[in-house]
């Protein structure tokens, strides 16, 4: 809308007239109606109005709270009126009896200073008398004549008053008076011109209000039957309802259950059973409490898929390209699934090992379940078993408790609605337990393939089949899933991922994501691999990519601001290139140092490996030796099995004595201390032998430890290297701090596989079986036979580099 020049103008052009706003009335065609205008804009007017032919635009405004509304605050579509009469009243206002005449658009204001005057479109309605008009008209009808039969205050004469209308926009538009309508759905009719649309948006508008009036109706019946029942105070309460509609009421829902139990595929126990409790519900009271305990349990009995099943995907080549274009690397992962889904798709059952993805957080065990049903076709359901502590979240609350609800299970396959979808049973090893029961054993009965056919909820106490659900299960940390639920899984390790890997999960699915979801879809914007390994290795430590996602995602709205702020001038294909000497500005100082490796031979500091939830890391550990009475002091928030490696180690080293030309009372002459930096981690397991054993030796023969050398293995007191766990990530932690000789226990000659080919090929491994072997690679010269000096065993030669680095 616009407005134009504000002088008078006379003679009245055609289709212009006076315009008056309303406040919260919508007039319509045929319409008559008393009005009080007061404004001094709206009394202007009317005046011109009457000064000419009477007729006047009326429109409704959008805010009616609004005193001086401008052209754009009134809607666009208003209806030309008649002036039938005005009177003055003593306090200044004026009484107007209007009627509607045509609907009318507002297409310009010609004057907006003392009043609105506006040049309109008269708004033509086209009527045709077909069948389907005639059948929507008759629907109407009925509709509104059930409406009436609810809103007892509107009088059934004014159905008659409709049959004798002929007019269908007439028809429409007399129906709209009689409904409580909100301003906004009276204005959306009154700008729906074609009576057709009209009469259907009626339609539904009159199916929503019954509805409203009998959900009123029925509470207002209940409330008024619990009042008559419990009497006046200090009365007794009165025998069974005796409102014949609630009756009624309550009857209709019996046969509907009745009909719900003979339809529904229920299995002959539940058929039974529901049968049993409907019988039960016909006796009882409609407002009785266990009335409502019964209702809900049959609700629950026939809500639940008993014979629901959704067409299963037996295609190994679809799961297979499902799975890539899911996930970048995880090949043994995959490659178990695919025999998963193979068996499966021979053999028709699932009577194989539940899949259990261990693995740390970020590596997508959540998303490959995902990919699984995708790739089957089933639905997909999660249940998160994080902090869940009681027995009855799993089973269900027998009925006798108040509020009573069937298990987690159950309440999952009536949102799976199906009986075989792909059931994720998430972080299965944050089960606990409490007085209230060990929810890690109701599991036991579903995840057992030879028992999980007739699971008992304690809330329907019927048995439910649960064979054809395919089961899948998450966990983070092995050793916290109980026994006996671990011995019905198959464990299927997902290790973290490499900083290749990394780079190619972030090229080929976080970049894109991130640029859709911060709407650089359109434009060209990209990120270095320099910049991409920087993220990996300053900004984020971890096995998974779920922080290396928040840091994209960081870069993606920094670069949103940069687009914004070009403005107009922004062009789609103008490049935003981010590379690594932009990561300082935009995602601040680096969070993580690699870990200092040292330049020179130390004596007394060597470099272990140690596996963590985030992947491999370099473990220094260091000797300080000192004068004293022979103890031995492990420090940096060691774990038990960690100190007693410490404590073998020693050990073996004393044994040694002989062979390093040591005094026999050396050792109850010194205190050493074994400290392994970064005390605010937690270290522990076994793996660390060889290196403190490296260290020691190190520490009391004055012998320098090799800077360029890692290594790991858990030792005997004989000096046995004994393997470890964890092989692939400890040679990929050595290869990202450059160091190339890692020394290994022989015995995981077989875990080198699992290490990319392009990795053992830069690596030098040493696969070593006996401490000997370890300290004639480790020590920077031959230690047999050594003579320890005084000064470099206590720390006292600055220029040998003795003691801690």
């Amino acid at each position: 809308m616009s407005s134009a020049n504000n002088k008078d103008s006379t003679p009245p052009r055609e289709n212009v007239y006076p315009l008056l706003p309303l406040r919260d009335v919508v007039i319509f065609p045929q319409m008559m109606v008393p009005l009080f205008v007061g404004r001094e804009r709206s009394i202007n007017a009317l005046n011109k109005a009457m000064a000419r032919n009477k007729e006047i635009v009326l429109a409704t405004q959008k805010l009616p709270k609004q005193n001086e509304p401008d052209p754009k605050d009134v809607f666009s579509v208003g209806t030309l009126s008649k002036i039938n009469q005005i009177l003055k009243l003593p306090d200044g206002t004026i009484r107007v009896l209007v009627e509607g005449i045509q609907r009318v658009n507002i297409d310009v204001y010609t004057r907006t200073s003392d009043y609105f005057e506006v040049e309109v479109e008269r708004l033509d309605e086209t009527v045709s008398d077909n069948v389907e008009l005639k059948a929507l008209r008759r629907s109407v009808t009925s509709s509104f004549e059930t409406y009436l039969d609810h809103a007892k205050k509107i009088p059934k004469d004014v159905l008659k008053s409709l049959n004798a209308i002929a007019n269908p926009s007439h028809f429409a538009d007399t129906i709209v008076l009689s409904l409580n309508l909100k301003i906004k759905e009276r204005q959306d009719l009154l700008e729906t011109v074609d009576p057709i649309e009209r009469l259907e948006k009626l339609y539904e508008i009159l199916q929503r209000e019954i509805e409203i009036l009998q959900v009123e109706r029925r509470i207002k019946s209940r409330i008024k039957k619990q009042m008559d029942r419990q009497g006046p105070p200090g009365m007794p309460p009165e025998g069974p309802p005796r409102d014949g509609s609630e009756q009624d009421e309550f009857r209709n829902e019996l046969n509907e259950l009745e009909e719900l139990i003979e339809t529904t595929a229920l299995s002959e126990e539940a058929r039974t059973k529901a049968t049993k409790e409907l019988k039960k519900l016909k006796m009882m009271s409609p407002m009785s409490a266990e009335a409502t305990v019964v209702r809900n349990y049959l609700d629950w009995m026939l809500s639940v898929p008993w014979d629901s099943y959704t067409d299963e995907i037996n295609d190994i080549d679809h799961a297979n390209e499902v799975l890539e274009e899911d996930h970048y690397g995880l090949e043994k992962p995959k490659e178990r699934i695919l025999e998963y889904l193979a068996v499966h798709s021979l053999v028709g059952e699932l009577k194989g090992p539940i899949l259990c993805f261990v693995g740390p957080p970020g590596v997508g065990k959540t998303s490959i379940a995902m990919s699984i049903a995708r790739a089957t076709g089933r639905k997909f359901v999660r249940l998160s078993l994080g902090g869940v502590r009681d027995e009855a979240e799993i089973r269900g609350h027998r009925r006798t408790y108040i509020g009573a609800l069937p298990g987690k299970l159950i309440q999952s396959m009536k949102k799976a609605g199906a009986c075989n979808p792909v059931f994720l049973l998430d972080e299965v090893d944050k089960l606990s337990s409490d007085y209230r029961g060990d929810p890690s054993s109701a599991l036991l009965e579903a995840l057992d393939p030879e028992q999980n056919h007739n699971f008992n909820d304690h809330y329907l106490d019927v048995d439910y089949d649960l064979s054809k659900v395919m089961f899948l299960t998450t966990a983070n940390y092995l050793q916290n899933i109980p026994p006996a639920l671990k011995d019905r899984m198959e464990i299927i390790e997902l290790p973290g991922y490499t900083e290749h890997e990394k780079l190619e999960i972030a090229k080929r699915y976080l970049i894109p994501k991130q640029q859709k979801a911060n709407g650089l879809a359109d434009f060209n914007v990209s990120i270095t691999d320099g910049a991409l390994l920087d993220i990996v290795n300053g900004y984020t430590r971890e096995a998974g990519v779920r922080n290396l996602e928040r840091e994209i995602a960081k870069l993606m709205r920094k670069t949103a601001v940069q687009v914004l702020k070009e403005g107009k001038k922004a062009d789609k294909k103008q490049q935003h290139k981010i590379t690594a000497q932009h990561l300082g500005k935009l995602l601040g100082v680096q969070k993580f140092l690699k870990d200092p490796v040292e330049k020179e031979d130390r004596i007394g500091l060597s470099n272990g490996l140690a596996w963590t939830e985030v992947g491999g890391v370099l473990l220094q550990i260091e000797t300080l030796i000192s004068h004293g009475k022979g103890g031995l002091m492990l420090t940096g928030k060691l774990g038990d099995v960690m100190k007693e490696s410490g404590q073998a180690a020693l050990s073996w080293v004393k044994a040694q004595a002989d062979a390093l030309g040591l005094d026999r009372d050396f050792f109850q002459n010194i205190d050493i201390h074994i400290h392994a930096p970064e005390g605010a981690v937690p270290k522990d397991g076994p793996s660390a032998g060889v290196t403190i054993i490296t260290t020691l030796m190190s520490a009391v023969s004055g012998i320098p430890v090799r800077h360029d050398v890692a290594m790991t293995g858990e030792i005997t007191l004989r000096g046995r290297v004994l393997p470890i766990g964890g092989v692939k990530e400890k040679i990929m932690a050595a290869h990202r701090y450059n160091i190339k000789d890692v020394i290994l226990p022989a015995e995981n000659e077989k875990d080198l596989k699992e290490v990319p080919a392009n990795i053992r090929k830069a690596m030098n491994l040493h696969l070593v079986s006996h401490m000997d072997e370890v300290l004639d690679i480790a020590l920077a010269r031959p230690w047999r036979g050594a003579k320890t000096s005084p000064g470099k065993a206590f720390g006292l030669d600055a220029d040998s580099h003795s003691g801690t680095a």
